[in-house]
């Protein structure tokens, strides 16, 4: 295994490392976002779409966990953190966009306005961001169940997510670099 940290690494091949990584990070996004329009999200909310919305976000909690084990194996922690933020969040601010989506398609009224994809997943960025313009609400009590679901785990994700990666760099570059986080143990 490499002990190299990307500080260490020659200019040219960092910067090689940096854009590979960040082109990484925008296909995926692009990838997810047009997966999610390509869906067909014709069904009904009902308890079976509740429930793949939980199965959904247990899945990303699984990916997630699975992509902090990279960020403390790789040869280069930042950058697999940036690979590893760049699919878990898109993923699971389009899962919250889908389940509005299908929510606002499958009783009218849902939503102060009908939602397309896109107004879906608007409404979905400012929930995350805590924008709320308001232009777009939830009216009914299972829309704004779901959305309160969203704010708590928006919460979870932005603290408790970005705490975890920036440890598992902290932690990654630590075994890296032979430092105390070692424990003798390789």
């Amino acid at each position: 295994m490499s002990t190299a940290t990307l500080g260490s690494v020659p200019p040219p091949v960092r910067r090689r490392l940096l854009v590979r990584t960040l082109l990484r990070a925008g296909l995926t996004v692009v990838v997810l976002v047009a997966v999610y329009y390509l869906l067909p999200l014709d069904g009904e909310f009902d308890t079976t779409a509740m429930i793949l919305l939980l199965v959904g976000l247990l899945a990303l909690t699984g990916l997630f966990i699975w992509q902090v084990g990279g960020i403390l194996r790789s040869s280069y922690p930042a950058l697999r953190a940036v690979s590893a933020l760049s699919t878990v969040i898109p993923l699971f601010l389009l899962l919250f966009a889908a389940a509005y989506f299908v929510m606002g398609r499958a009783q009218t009224g849902s939503f102060t306005e009908p939602l397309t994809r896109t107004d879906a997943l608007y409404f979905t960025v400012t929930v995350f961001t805590t924008v709320g313009f308001g232009d777009i609400a939830p009216t009914t009590e299972l829309t704004r169940v779901v959305a309160m679901v969203q704010m708590i785990a928006d919460l979870l994700v932005l603290g408790g997510l970005l705490r975890v990666v920036l440890g598992a760099v902290k932690l990654g570059q630590q075994r890296r670099s032979g430092g105390a986080a070692d424990n003798g143990q390789r």
